[in-house]
This record gives C-alpha cells, sequence and structure tokens, in this order.
C-alpha cells in the first residue's frame, strides 16, 4: 500500500498562482492540492473540511491580510505553512514578519514570466513543502516578550570566529543565537538558505535586535569582532585572509547542493583558513547542505556544533552532519549561545595559560 499523499490547500488572490501551484503539486506523486481559496475567509472553512497537512499562504489579499490570517492561524490551529511573496524590498520584510509569526518557510514569485518561473521551481517547490509537511508547527514570540538577558564576553582574541549555517527555519534559529551574544562577541559569519534580495532585510532586522552589528557581507571587507556578516542571497560566502586579517569574499560560482549561498562553501573555507580558531555551528534546515563541511571544520581542529531534533524545525541538515560524525556536541537552540560564549571563555583562558 502506497504512503498517503501529503494533502496541500492553496490560498492566493490571483487564479492563475492558484492554477500553477495546482499543476505543480499534483505532478508530484506524493503531493496533493486538496483545495484552493482566494481568501482567508474561504480557507477557513476549507482547513476544518479537508484538514491539510500543508497551507501555502499569499501575503496581500483580499478581505483579510495574509499576515494577519498568519497570526490568528498559529494561535488556535498552528500548521506548516508556506508564504508566497513577491520578491520585492516591502516582500521581502512581510515575509520576514510572517517568519516570525510561525510559517515554516517561504517561496518567492518570479517577478517576470510568472508561469515559466514557477514551473522552473517546481522541484524547489515539491521539497519546500515536503520539509514543511515534516516540520514541527511553533507559536510566534509573544510580544510582550522581553529581550533576552546579554551573555557576558571574556576579553577574546580577534583570531576567534563563529562560523552558522541554516535553511528552513533558519531566520528564527540565527535571531535566537545572535539576540543574546555581547557586543564584543567573537565575529560571525553566516550562510541562511534564502534569495536574493531577503538576506538584507534580514541582516538589517537582526540588526535593530541585536547588540552586535549584523550586515550583509561585503567583498573584501575585514571580520571583526562584534560584527555578524549574513552571506548575500545571490552569493557564496568565503572566509579568506589578507595579510594578518580575516576578509569576507563573495564568489558568484555556481550552486552547491543546489544552494548559493552554500552553507557547505562557508564551512570550507573556515576550515582551510581558521582551523582550530574556528567554532561552527550547524542549525535547522532541509537537506544536507553543511554536513560535509562542518566535518571537515572538525577535522581542521575546530570545535563544532549541531542543533538536536526537539527544537529543529525541519531535522535535516544537523541530523547529516551527525550521522557523518561532523559535530562534537548535539544541543538545543536555546543553549547554542551560551554554549558559543563558554568554549569561547574556555578558549581564552587556554591562550592565557
Amino acid at each position: 500500500m502506497s504512503a498517503a499523499k501529503i494533502k496541500v490547500l492553496c490560498v492566493d488572490d490571483s487564479a492563475l498562482i492558484r492554477d500553477l501551484m495546482t499543476e505543480i503539486i499534483n505532478s508530484h506523486d506524493d503531493l496533493e492540492v486538496v483545495a484552493v481559496a482566494p481568501d482567508p475567509l474561504v480557507a477557513r472553512d476549507l482547513i476544518k473540511r479537508h484538514n491539510p497537512d500543508v497551507l501555502t499562504l499569499d501575503v496581500e489579499m483580499p478581505r483579510m491580510d495574509g499576515l494577519d490570517f498568519l497570526e490568528r492561524l498559529m494561535r488556535l490551529r498552528p500548521m506548516p505553512v508556506l508564504m508566497v511573496s513577491s520578491l520585492t524590498q516591502a516582500g521581502s520584510e512581510v515575509t520576514l514578519r510572517a517568519l516570525e509569526l510561525g510559517a515554516v518557510d517561504f517561496l518567492a514569485k518570479p517577478s517576470l514570466g510568472i508561469r515559466s518561473g514557477m514551473l522552473d521551481y517546481s522541484e524547489l517547490i515539491a521539497d519546500k513543502i515536503r520539509a514543511a509537511a515534516r516540520s514541527r508547527p511553533r507559536q510566534a514570540r509573544r510580544s510582550d516578550t522581553p529581550a533576552p538577558v546579554a551573555l557576558k564576553a571574556p576579553l577574546v582574541s580577534s583570531e576567534k570566529l563563529l562560523i552558522i549555517g541554516a535553511s528552513t527555519g533558519g531566520t528564527e534559529a540565527i535571531r535566537t543565537v545572535l539576540e543574546p551574544l555581547p557586543a564584543n562577541a567573537p565575529a560571525i559569519m553566516i550562510a541562511q538558505h534564502m534569495p536574493g534580495g531577503f538576506t538584507r532585510s534580514f541582516a538589517e532586522r537582526l540588526n535593530k535586535l541585536c547588540r552586535i552589528t549584523v550586515k550583509e557581507a561585503e567583498d573584501g571587507e575585514r571580520v571583526l569582532p562584534g560584527h555578524a556578516y549574513i552571506a548575500p542571497g545571490d552569493a557564496h560566502l568565503k572566509l579568506a585572509r589578507s595579510g594578518a586579517n580575516y576578509v569576507a569574499r563573495l564568489d558568484s560560482g555556481p550552486p552547491v547542493n543546489r544552494h548559493r549561498p552554500s552553507v557547505d562553501v562557508l564551512f570550507d573555507s573556515a576550515a582551510e583558513q581558521a582551523g582550530r580558531n574556528a567554532i561552527g555551528v550547524i542549525l535547522t534546515g532541509m537537506g544536507r547542505d553543511g554536513a560535509q563541511g562542518l566535518l571537515r571544520m572538525r577535522k581542521a581542529g575546530a570545535t563544532t556544533l549541531a542543533q538536536d531534533e526537539a527544537s529543529c524545525v525541519v531535522f535535516g541538515m544537523p541530523r547529516e552532519a551527525i550521522a557523518l560524525g561532523g559535530a562534537c556536541e548535539v544541543v538545543s537552540l536555546e543553549d547554542v549561545a551560551p554554549r558559543l560564549m563558554a568554549l569561547v571563555a574556555a578558549s581564552g583562558r587556554a591562550q592565557r595559560v
């Protein structure tokens, strides 16, 4: 007996997008669109009737805004939601807010040639729906939740680096790791699977929330303590050296593991350039990007952490890294930042002895 298909409900005010999503999703043997809705009010009744496994949700719709509907849905009936967003500055900011509210992931609508563009996304759409179906729906943080208390950082050598990779569920996971870090934390480099145009909004949002400076990485800039550098959504980020300094390098080469930026590319460069001066972290995400790179970092002498299954939105990338032996430690998301500071402190003590 074959496994049951993943049931999908598509909510979008565009009949073209509803038709395209139905065509794409139904072309995969393990996926099925059970219903479509032009707005959230219609979707509400269809959710009760069909009990879908995954909801795809447009942001801008009549009768009820997609974010308002998402917020109510995650409070009353948490379920995996995949946002469908426009590739604009406003679209990226709204999408990041949707991820804060509990959406698992998002798809970016092509700005030109919507039909051909969406059909080109067929495998990506299917992969994201499969990952969403396996994910753990979560409620948004309450708006009155106090900011995390700043962790204390010892005086450390500027040589120390924190190298982080993430995918599905990673935007909120990265926020959880960065928010409590003190202003004098070691330099941080981050590869998060995200399209171009979204990473700048992501960096700006984090910069407002964190004590460290968070920015989109620029080619050739020095990598400094107290800063986090996020790979742009259309380039690989690498760690390099210029004389005695670490610098960021951007590479527009082909995707690796179907991704650009790729976590493996960042981790490999950290293994080569920083060795034991780096600490590697692989967070929630689908697929296996970063698993081999984390192993290479560990073999080069770096301490490496993987997020545990219980706290992952999707336990794909960390699971692959753990299975390969790439993780020195497996820790919950809430414990990653304190553990990083403890490792940095221990390293500082060892340097002084």
